[in-house]
């Protein structure tokens, strides 16, 4: 902590001295979670899930003409999870979020190289993941190019373990990271064109996986995983569409292979007035049809998949990676009930891609609600949902419906302040 303090101290002292632009912002986010169901289906007379958690982010930014650093540091706290006079960090968790320099190569070029977010379109294959306290990171080299209403990026990644700083010896390049479709490589080349009231955007992804012989400890080459796809926007007036089509090929972790995995979407948004805009959409994704050795699953990989799917998070959270897929079929409502309230209520339907065991395809219905209010330098949002499982939800779920508590339901209320402590362009 000292030396964060010095750090601070430091980096403002010579603000007062260059003529280049430096900021220190930050963000304090306490939320508090009541859980019966989120996430999974809860056991009758299981104690609910409640607690309160803390995302705490210091921003620093530096830039001149030729080039931009950029660093946030960012811890994740459980409160009482340090017992008192406790002199370290029980979930250890304080960490670089991000760190990258950005360089200015001339003729609309940029590379950006460091630990980053990667968001792209509505975030459905690339996203950092702000609803999660710890979000979502990459460390990633990228190259790229904006002109006019154009814009390509290319972006690599290496990843592997880490390296025994401590003298000259070194761990080779196996990745032993396992989980979450963390990758040992990544490279991805993106494309966006925009014209008055449409987009599209072009995204070609592949992910290596580490793979290992038999005795499960000796590195033996990666799985190559392709997914590639389109993203449309259309807004004129009132109207709204979206749309998403994706592909995967290849393999997997664990040699999986993948065939026929796909992603679709449309999603229509109109507004009736300055206070109410009405949503609807459907969006189907692959599942695993059972062939041994392969599957056609398709899993949005390093999305922002809370924003899909229901805010209970059912599907592909963490979840249903090589499962039934699903159908989801939605409808929604938002009012702007002032300048700084607004209140919003959505309704999911959800289907299995494939049948279950039993035959069953039907998983159940969520609805969601939020509540929104924006006050002087921060703001407030209140959530609930519900959901309504149907016989194919408790069969997906591996629980009884007898043995399931009666009401699945989950609430939360965050706060969110974001203080600007210094920008010397002002």
């Amino acid at each position: 902590m000292k030396k964060l303090h010095f750090f601070i101290g430091f980096v403002c002292l010579i603000s007062n001295y260059t003529i280049a632009q430096f900021t220190i912002d930050g963000e304090f986010r306490p939320r508090t979670e009541y859980r019966h169901g989120y996430g999974n289906l809860i056991p009758e007379d299981t104690d609910a899930g409640f607690g309160i958690s803390t995302r705490a982010r210091v921003n620093f930014g530096y830039a001149d003409e030729s080039y931009k650093v950029y660093l946030s540091l960012q811890d994740v706290m459980t409160w009482g999870e340090n017992r008192q006079l406790l002199p370290t960090d029980a979930n250890n968790s304080f960490a670089v979020f991000e760190a990258w320099g950005e360089l200015t190569l001339g003729e609309g070029f940029l590379a950006k190289i460091g630990r980053q977010t990667l968001d792209y379109d509505d975030q459905r294959i690339l996203g950092s993941v702000g609803w999660a306290q710890q979000a979502r990171n990459h460390d990633a080299a990228l190259l790229k190019y904006k002109k006019d209403n154009f814009l390509l990026d290319v972006g690599v990644a290496f990843n592997q373990d880490k390296a025994d700083l401590s003298g000259f010896s070194s761990v080779g390049t196996a990745y032993s990271t396992t989980g979450f479709f963390s990758y040992k490589t990544m490279q991805y080349v993106y494309l966006k064109k925009s014209w008055e009231a449409f987009s599209g955007s072009l995204l070609v992804l592949n992910n290596g996986f580490q793979e290992y012989k038999n005795d499960a400890i000796t590195p033996d080459g990666t799985s190559s995983l392709l997914t590639f796809g389109t993203h449309l926007s259309y807004k004129k007036g009132k109207l709204g569409l979206e749309s998403n089509l994706f592909l995967q090929t290849g393999q997997r972790q664990g040699e999986v292979d993948v065939k026929g995995a796909y992603l679709a979407s449309l999603d229509a948004s109109f507004k009736t007035s300055n206070k109410v805009t009405l949503g609807a959409g459907v969006e189907i994704i692959s599942g695993n049809d059972g062939d041994a050795g392969e599957t056609g699953a398709f899993f949005p990989l390093y999305g922002t998949n809370h924003k899909f799917n229901g805010f209970m998070d059912y599907f592909y959270v963490g979840n249903h990676a090589n499962s039934i897929g699903l159908l989801d079929m939605h409808i929604s409502a938002k009012f702007q009930l002032n300048e700084t309230s607004s209140f919003m209520v959505k309704t999911l339907s959800f289907r299995g891609e494939q049948e279950l065991v039993s035959g069953e395809k039907s998983l159940g219905t969520e609805i969601d609600l939020v509540f929104a209010k924006k006050f002087k330098g921060y703001g407030l949002a209140i959530g609930y949902s519900q959901m309504f499982a149907n016989d194919g939800m408790y069969e997906l779920k591996g629980i009884t419906e007898d043995a399931a508590a009666g009401s699945q339901n989950w609430a939360w209320a965050m706060l969110t302040i974001k203080p600007k402590f210094l920008n010397t362009s002002n």
